[in-house]
């Protein structure tokens, strides 16, 4: 497997569940997905899945009647890729330019800004 492969839209969607849940079945998986988002039909989400099989992103299990999918991929590292990927393209490969972004942005709360700055005081020490 392509260490730098980036998981498309849906494929993350997939992954995200797998990550979250363990190894699951089609249609575990499928039912998430439909949560999520607006109806889905199952054999798409089987398709995808089975692609992602021949990606190298899932391996399935067969030893019993109903295949269970689990992910190959693993998140901390697919997720490091994506950001890494996103503050090259977008930040100038600056990580602080990203930081001061997120600072500013509307859709950090208080919250979110203390728990940073808890983070920060604990990286100090």
């Amino acid at each position: 497997m392509d260490s730098e492969m980036i998981p498309t839209k849906t494929e993350m969607d997939v992954l995200m569940i797998l990550w979250k849940y363990g190894p699951s079945t089609v249609r575990f998986v499928h039912d998430k997905l439909n949560e999520q988002k607006d109806a889905v039909i199952y054999t798409s989400t089987l398709k995808l899945m089975q692609v992602m099989k021949e990606k190298g992103m899932l391996d399935r299990d067969e030893t019993n009647m109903k295949h269970v999918y689990n992910a190959i991929l693993q998140e901390g590292k697919v997720k490091g890729g994506m950001l890494d990927r996103f503050i090259d393209n977008l930040y100038n490969g600056s990580p602080s330019d990203l930081i001061v972004s997120l600072l500013g942005n509307e859709k950090t709360s208080a919250g979110e800004l203390q728990k940073i700055k808890d983070l920060l005081n604990n990286m100090d020490k």
